[in-house]
């Protein structure tokens, strides 16, 4: 089970995040393992692949409000620097390493978990 500690070593700003849910860390893990299960990394990965900037642009927005929200900074990072680069774009030009650098991210501390 993913921990207040292991969120830390991971590079969450653990504070800031507990801040936004009372301070009860309960709350907060459960948020996290709900945030880590979003329909929209799915998403993400799709569009990205299938050249879709629009629909990249969409998961990454909703991505950046629930990573930020949680203050898993590794993952908020690129996803906002992927948010700004597909803004109002029509292709997903060389946004890749984007994409790798967040699932990377993702993996890292869903394994938190095992």
């Amino acid at each position: 089970m993913i921990t207040i500690d292991a969120l830390k070593a991971y590079g969450a700003n653990v504070q800031e995040g507990l801040g936004r849910c009372f301070n009860n860390k309960d709350f907060y893990l459960k948020l996290i393992n709900m945030g880590l299960a979003d329909a929209n990394f799915d998403k993400l990965k799709a569009a990205m692949e299938a050249g879709d900037a629009k629909a990249a642009f969409e998961a990454a927005h909703a991505l950046k409000g629930v990573t930020g929200n949680l203050s898993l900074t590794p993952i908020y990072n690129p996803v906002c620097e992927l948010t700004e680069r597909l803004r109002g774009k029509s292709e997903i030009g060389d946004t890749g390493v984007l994409l790798d650098t967040i699932m990377t991210e993702l993996e890292k501390v869903r394994a938190l978990n095992a």
